[in-house]
């Protein structure tokens, strides 16, 4: 497998922190895009064989396939930026900034949600026959997803709320630790084992993915279901990407930062 030592994958991953800061915009988009329609494939990968087996497990344990293709093609997700790049800027690295990592998660936002959504558009199509019929049995359970994952916590109110966001934090924790698998062996077996554990638990968790739910609200709202944008942006998508990115951050890229790149002193024996 040719594991690499924690000492060595963080600082690697501080190091493609402070590439991506300076990633041209091209580049970011183009990165961005991809990642955003291959996650958006493997969700209704997942989606189609939950239904046609009736086991949500057997779709989250296939789910993982999107996301270790698109990060062994370098290409680039929201809640991967919100760990790395910031490890940069902690580390001093010469010209890392607030501005530049801002602008990189920007770039990186619409990108995701361009490649989501065209996926959207184009399963939608697929699922209708170009609209001319209903989206049968697949179509209609990302429907009833895109309901229940914004209309259900809205109910709630503030509960509801905190309830995305808890569970936005808890993804990107899982989430994250797949980017870091994915540098963590030399080998395309090593990193596709590593990224698969915990991508898996997030999506048979049914914890809150944004760049997932680019695909997955989008793709529902046109396939009928009873819910607006705005209800999917301030029910879903915004208090996600708050968890996403809080829950990576803190969990994930400050804590493996703290310990093994900024270690504490040793202890000398009295």
């Amino acid at each position: 497998m040719a594991y690499l030592m924690p000492s060595e994958f963080v600082t690697k991953m501080v190091d493609v922190g402070e590439s991506k800061v300076f990633m041209s915009t091209r580049d970011t988009l183009i990165r961005a895009y991809m990642a955003g329609a291959i996650l958006a494939l493997a969700a209704v990968f997942a989606v189609t064989i939950a239904v046609q087996t009736g086991s949500p497990l057997v779709g989250a344990i296939l789910f993982p396939v999107g996301f270790c293709m698109l990060y062994l093609m370098g290409f680039d997700l929201l809640t991967g930026v919100f760990v790395l790049t910031p490890l940069a800027l902690l580390d001093k690295r010469p010209g890392v900034t607030v501005n530049r990592i801002l602008r990189n998660w920007g770039l990186v936002f619409v990108g995701n949600f361009a490649g989501a959504i065209t996926v959207a558009f184009m399963m939608a199509a697929v699922f209708t026959y170009g609209f001319a019929t209903d989206p049968g049995v697949v179509g209609q359970k990302i429907a009833k997803i895109g309901e229940s994952r914004t209309l259900g916590y809205q109910q709630y109110g503030m509960a509801g709320w905190l309830t995305i966001f808890l569970r936005g934090m808890l993804c990107n924790w899982m989430v994250s630790l797949g980017v870091v698998g994915a540098m963590i062996s030399t080998t395309v077996s090593g990193k596709v084992i590593a990224m698969w554990m915990p991508i898996m638990l997030f999506f048979f968790m049914g914890f809150e993915h944004s760049v997932v739910n680019m695909f997955l609200f989008p793709s529902a709202i046109i396939m009928g279901g009873g819910f607006s944008v705005g209800d999917y942006f301030l029910w879903n998508e915004i208090p996600t990407v708050l968890g996403n990115l809080v829950g990576g951050l803190a969990f994930t890229g400050l804590t493996l930062y703290s310990t093994h790149v900024r270690t504490a002193p040793t202890r000398s024996a009295a």
